[in-house]
Parts: C-alpha cells; structure tokens; sequence
C-alpha cells in the first residue's frame, strides 16, 4: 500500500540504523579503550568481580611493600650478626694466645687491649643495626620482630613474623659480657669459654634469621605471581579482543552507509504516490 500518512519502510529503515549505530558506538568504545567491559553498564556482574579482583592487585602491592621493609629489617639484622661472628672469631683467637702461660707483661697486655676494642666493637655494632627506626637485635630495648603482611585481607593469622634477638653482649645468645678480659691466663681461659660458647648460639641464630629471610623471600615471588595471575584474569575478562573488534567496526560502518541509504530510498515512498495523479 502506497500511503503519505505512514511511511513504514522509513520506519523499518530508521529502526535498523539506529541499532546498527548503538552498536558502532559500542564498538568504537571498546577500540577507544581496549575494553569490552569499560564500566558497569557494559556488564554489571563482570564489572564487579574485575573491580574486586582489580582492588586484591592494589592491595598486593602494600603487601609487596610490607614484605620488603621486613625483609630489610632482617637483612639488617643479619649483617650485624655476621660482623659480629667475624669479631668473635678474632676474639676467639686473641684469648686463646692470652690463655698460655708464660706471656710477657707487654704480649699479654696487647692481646688484652686487642680484645677489648673487639670486644666492645660488638656493642657499636648493635646499636648501629637499625632500619626505619626499627632494631631487632639491641638488648638494651624492647627487642623488634619483622612483621610482613601475609594477604591482601590483613589477616593477621597470616603474617609473617621473624623474630628478633639480643645479641648483645652479656645475653643469652652472645654470653661474652662487656667486663670479660684477657689481661691474665686465667680470665683469658674465662673469656675464651664465653666466646666459644657465642660463637656457636650466634651461628644458630643467624641460621634462623636466614630462614626467615628466605620466606620472606618466597612469599615476595609468590605474591609477585599471583598478581600476574589476577592481572591475567581481569584482562580476561574485560579486555577487548581488539582484531575482531577492528573487522566488526568496518562491518557496522558498511552496515551504516547500506542503512542511510535504504532509509533514503524508503523516504522517496512519498514521490511514487505522486506519479499515480499524472
């Protein structure tokens, strides 16, 4: 039916050219920002799991950094320990020769002297073993732990903890006290118990540290991991598959030019009902 009241084909013409350019619209948006789930009106479920799991990735990054301050402290911790162990084992070496009978007033005095200023190097030592303000090894305070974030919950079940130590002279661990001496043969034999004694609490302790830290370690691997995982999965579910996305676009803007064009064919109804009065 020919009718200058309705124009149904302009309708139908018009209908599928304004769907045609939703759907071009969509897909520039998804070439514009490589996403096929740019917000919540794109897909609401899928928007909000990637927001959560997006959220658990920044979240991983504070606890990147928490386990990197811990793994500081720790490493802080441990090279004190180790200066330590190397002045005991000179220690050891200087109150050994004092131990032997015999020694002039003058060897045994330098041996002595030796082994005060190493002696007391253990206490300089200690003090100067801090990080961000933070000292686990001083006796003389509080003694600090090495707290790493274990989740991205906080969850404090999952922290990891090293503990701290004294290792400070006169402690349970370095029992070489800051009045040993080995000014006679006797208080160097004294002393030279004391110092083996430390020398071997000491290695233990650095081996306990040294686990510490290599947790640490695995735990800053496997969170770097897991991020990469999380990131994998978010892009899998939001990201634009962007060759399809290409070949789609110049599909629809062929699409659009066949749908302005049949809407302007559908328009030229009207003339036809004209030609019929000639």
């Amino acid at each position: 039916m020919v009718s200058v009241n309705t124009n149904q084909g302009a309708m139908v013409a018009l209908q599928t050219l304004n769907a045609t350019n939703r759907d071009l619209a969509t897909t520039q948006n998804r070439v514009a920002t490589g996403l096929k789930v740019a917000s919540a009106k794109d897909n609401g479920a899928i928007w909000a799991i990637a927001n959560k799991m997006r959220s658990d990735v920044s979240a991983y990054d504070r606890v990147g950094e928490s386990n990197e301050r811990a793994s500081a402290l720790v490493d802080t911790a441990i090279a004190a320990g180790e200066s330590i162990m190397e002045l005991l084992n000179e220690m050891k070496g200087k109150a050994l020769a004092a131990s032997q009978a015999g020694l002039s007033a003058s060897a045994q005095s330098a041996l002595n002297a030796d082994f005060i200023q190493m002696r007391d190097q253990v206490t300089s030592i200690i003090n100067n073993a801090t990080f961000d303000g933070v000292n686990m090894t001083n006796g003389a305070a509080a003694i600090n732990n090495a707290v790493s974030l274990g989740d991205a919950a906080g969850t404090a079940g999952n922290n990891i903890t090293v503990n701290g130590a004294n290792i400070g002279l006169g402690g349970t661990i370095v029992t070489v006290t800051a009045a040993s001496v080995a000014d006679t043969a006797a208080n160097a034999t004294t002393a030279l118990g004391l110092v083996n004694a430390s020398i071997t609490n000491l290695g233990t302790q650095l081996a306990t540290w040294g686990a510490g830290a290599k947790r640490l370690e695995v735990h800053k691997t496997f969170v770097g991991k897991l991020q990469d995982a999380l990131n994998s999965g978010i892009g899998g579910m939001t990201d634009a598959d962007l060759s399809k996305e290409s070949a789609r676009l110049q599909s629809l803007q062929v699409k659009q030019q066949l749908g302005v064009q049949a809407l302007s064919i559908a328009n030229q109804s009207a003339q036809t009902a004209l030609s019929l009065f000639r």
